[in-house]
């Protein structure tokens, strides 16, 4: 299966299992991911979450680009809306989520980990919405919880230069809040999201919701446009281009400043 569930006394432990493909997140595995945090829901002995990947290498390095790379405006609003729904899932979780970030965590792989609730990080981690070197831009809620959990500045800077920071930048940044060594992770983690099963699952529920509200501002309204831009994007030049450089392993080029863009509007 692409998403492992292990049940540790009260916590469930869902670890993205294709290590082979850095635990990219193909329209399958958030299918997966999203019937994995339905089996935690039904189980009312499951209290609290971890989400981690398997491998030594990559937490998640994104969503799948090669599927992505030949797909048209409507395919791509589809594939942004299943990734939105899992992540609006996890967000709104009644339990606490922990992402214990083992390696890579980019594009979808951030916006995965910034869905959940608390951040830890091996020290080799490594973040990034690399999205706009593709062309494209995130899709599954980025831009949005990276400047509500970091700062506007910050978010504007990763999202449109499409660079990676290291572990103690994102804790620098509160992206993260606890950095282990890689070995001691796992373990942390869990004893993390142990302490909060342990404890009141409605107060806890509760406080996690009240949290949530207290940047919520029109996120319904921010969600739906960040849904349109994103789908435009895969009628644009740059999209095209920038997954096939990706994919043939060459630089990208990229349509000049006053090459014609799509209109949000007109969708």
């Amino acid at each position: 299966m692409p998403v492992d569930l292990e049940r540790r006394d009260a916590v469930a432990l869902l670890t993205l299992n294709q290590p082979k493909a850095l635990n990219a997140l193909s329209a399958d595995m958030l299918s997966d991911l999203d019937a994995r945090l339905g089996e935690v829901e039904e189980d009312p002995s499951l209290r609290a979450v971890v989400i981690t990947g398997a491998g030594d290498k990559a937490f998640c390095a994104g969503a799948d680009v090669k599927a992505m790379s030949t797909a048209d405006a409507l395919e791509a609003r589809a594939f942004a809306r299943q990734g939105q729904g899992v992540m609006s899932r996890i967000e709104n979780m009644s339990r606490p989520v922990v992402a214990a970030v083992n390696g890579f965590a980019l594009g979808g792989g951030c916006e995965l980990a910034l869905a959940c609730d608390i951040r830890m990080a091996a020290d080799g981690a490594r973040f990034g919405q690399p999205e706009v070197t593709l062309g494209i831009l995130p899709g599954w809620g980025g831009t949005q919880r990276l400047a509500r959990t970091t700062s506007m500045g910050f978010a504007k800077d990763l999202c449109m230069t499409g660079r990676l920071i290291d572990a103690r930048t994102a804790m620098s940044v509160g992206l993260v809040t606890h950095i282990h060594p890689a070995d001691e992770l796992l373990d942390a983690a869990m004893k993390l999201a142990g302490g909060m099963a342990s404890g009141p699952a409605w107060a806890v529920g509760e406080a996690k919701a009240m949290c949530n509200l207290a940047l919520s501002g029109d996120h319904r309204a921010n969600l739906a446009r960040e849904l349109d831009v994103f789908s435009l994007a895969f009628s644009t030049h740059d999209q095209a281009e920038g997954m096939a450089a990706f994919l043939e392993k060459r630089s990208p080029d990229f349509a000049p400043l006053d090459a014609p863009s799509p209109n949000p509007e007109s969708e």
